[in-house]
């Protein structure tokens, strides 16, 4: 598959097909990811691979919580769970919302999922100290997982990276065996996608990159 294709094509996927995928294709996509860029070459990243209903069904309650919260912030007009101002949605609200099918079926019905840890004895985590949310960590983790999609795609599969389940990270890890020093990144459902995207919407280069300084001249094609 040519690299630009790639960047093009791979798409969020959340409805798969009835197809398993196999060990062998795991192998295969992981093998490939595992190429991915981290700081000091550390590859601080850890998978565990699931298939067991019975540990999706445990992990579903954990994440309902912080899915309601994300629709009933998204219904209100404001982005969700945004880090910089208190949410204008009451407790009671978010508790009372429905969760859309289209957000739980990747949990239920995706053939594996892959969760994603970090293992943060194994980080530069340079913004530890500023007074804000810290994402510099992410820089050694969210480039492999990126790299497990582009694979999949290139496999046949899709998938899409959630995060639902990172407010009750330490329940997760404790499902899953997994030891104190590390973190949860991402859930990433696997699967054949009912539906392949052909069309993705995304923001123009002219919207987002600007020559010198942030309120600069856009960046323009040539």
């Amino acid at each position: 598959m040519e690299l630009y294709e790639a960047f093009r094509g791979t798409f969020a996927a959340r409805h798969f097909t009835d197809e398993p995928v196999s060990d062998a294709q795991l192998y295969r996509l992981l093998d490939a990811a595992r190429f991915a860029p981290s700081g000091g070459n550390r590859q601080g990243w850890r998978v565990v691979i699931v298939r067991e209903a019975a540990t999706r069904a445990a992990l579903e309650p954990l994440m309902l919580p912080t899915m309601q919260r994300y629709v009933a912030e998204q219904r209100a007009g404001v982005s969700p769970w945004n880090p910089l101002a208190p949410s204008p949605v009451s407790e009671a609200t978010c508790a009372a919302t429905e969760v859309p099918e289209a957000l739980l079926a990747p949990l239920r019905t995706a053939p594996v999922l892959l969760f994603v840890f970090l293992d943060l004895g194994k980080v530069a985590a340079m913004d530890q100290h500023l007074d804000r949310i810290g994402v510099i960590s992410g820089a050694s983790l969210y480039p492999f997982a990126w790299n497990i999609l582009l694979a999949a795609h290139a496999e046949g599969l899709g998938g899409t990276l959630t995060t639902f389940l990172a407010p009750e990270e330490g329940k997760v890890k404790a499902h899953l065996g997994v030891p104190e020093d590390y973190a949860f990144a991402a859930m990433i459902p696997l699967g054949v996608p009912s539906k392949r995207l052909t069309k993705l919407s995304r923001k123009p280069v002219e919207d987002f990159a600007t020559l010198e300084r942030f309120a600069g001249p856009p960046l323009g094609a040539p």
